[in-house]
């Protein structure tokens, strides 16, 4: 995590969105210590990203989410990072999309109230089943009625309509997560238009480079940062 750290200020980033399982540890010195680290570089951190997913029927499985959530909240805390990323996602055999926002809405309302303390935002990801329906996403955010509630707006998950979907979200989004394809067929993924879409919307959150190509990352990593850096000047209002 602290050659990713430097390679983050190598590439002149803002930030450094953290992936928590790959994290050497959780235990408190540790993280204590990756925060004082990177505060030396001069990397803060955008947000943490966790598995949990919020979409569970089993009652008992809730709160153990929730439970987990929170442990997460607080490392988030501990790391000084003012955004969590998490999944409402697998709907089981034979439920209705209604019960599955019901699940997410009772685990993420407490996870918020919880998570309001701490300054932290929990941003639910555009990712598979459930949550890459805009209207699914809307409708969680707004039953969980949250200013720490958000939706971390992955935009290249949705499998069809990709420009249509970003802009019912992006009102929404805490934070961004950027790749240049979308869908399982990996089609092009136009960031110009993207990037008018954010422009319109007034966004002015962290965009995480999400890096999932063909080609070495030491070397598609900096060509993706570097569309993103470029996009952001031209449609930048500073």
């Amino acid at each position: 995590m602290e050659e990713f750290i430097v390679k983050a200020v190598e590439l002149s980033v803002l930030g450094a969105d953290i992936t928590t399982y790959w994290l050497k540890s959780t235990d408190p010195a540790y993280l204590a210590s990756l925060r004082s680290f990177a505060y030396r570089q001069g990397m803060p951190f955008s947000g943490l990203a966790i598995r949990d997913d919020l979409c569970q029927p089993d009652a008992a499985k809730r709160k153990e989410t929730l439970q987990s959530v929170k442990k997460w909240v607080d490392a988030a805390e501990l790391l000084g990072a003012g955004h969590l990323r998490v999944f409402g996602d697998r709907l089981p055999p034979g439920a209705s999309e209604d019960q599955g926002v019901q699940w997410v809405v009772e685990t993420m309302k407490p996870a918020c109230e919880y998570a309001a303390k701490k300054g932290v935002i929990l941003g639910i990801e555009t990712h598979y089943g459930l949550s890459i329906q805009p209207g699914k996403v809307v409708e969680i955010l707004r039953r969980v009625d949250s200013p720490y509630a958000g939706c971390n707006l992955d935009i290249s998950n949705f499998r069809d309509n990709p420009y249509e979907h970003i802009e019912a979200c992006i009102p929404f989004a805490t934070h961004v997560h950027v790749r240049d394809f979308y869908g399982e067929r990996k089609a092009p993924l136009d960031l110009d238009r993207v990037w008018q879409i954010f422009a319109r919307s007034g966004y002015k959150g962290y965009m995480s480079a999400e890096y999932e190509g063909q080609e070495d990352p030491m070397t598609g990593v900096p060509k993706l940062v570097g569309k993103i850096k470029a996009l952001c000047r031209k449609y930048s209002i500073a």
